[in-house]
């Protein structure tokens, strides 16, 4: 098994506080049957909407990303056989539904 990082990016995250929680919920259920599969190494955290990009030692911004879209929500580990098998895993995730996508990258060993 190899480990990939899921970065979440995009999506629409308002709407009704029952809406919201609904789509929680979505989360929940899907991260709990990637564990209970074998799949689930780290969950992750959402990220904060801010933060920093620093380039060289003093060329240091506001960002992480000039565009919304491309702005990475969240993380997590997961445990696959393959890329394939990690990017088939994915297709569950609740992001799809607010029209936000998985990036799926493997961590390399060293």
């Amino acid at each position: 098994m190899s480990e990939f990082l899921y970065l979440y990016r995009g999506g629409d995250s308002s709407g009704t506080p029952e809406q919201m929680q609904k789509h929680m919920q979505k989360w929940v259920d899907w991260l709990k049957d990637l564990g209970t599969k074998g799949h689930l190494k780290d969950q992750g955290n959402p990220l904060e909407p801010t933060g920093k990009v620093v380039k060289g030692r003093k060329a240091i911004s506001d960002g992480p990303f000039a565009e919304a879209k491309d702005m990475i929500g969240g993380y997590t580990l997961v445990e696959a056989k393959d890329i394939a098998q990690a990017a088939d895993l994915s297709a569950g995730c609740p992001i799809f539904d607010t029209g936000g996508f998985v990036e799926v990258r493997p961590i390399m060993k060293m």
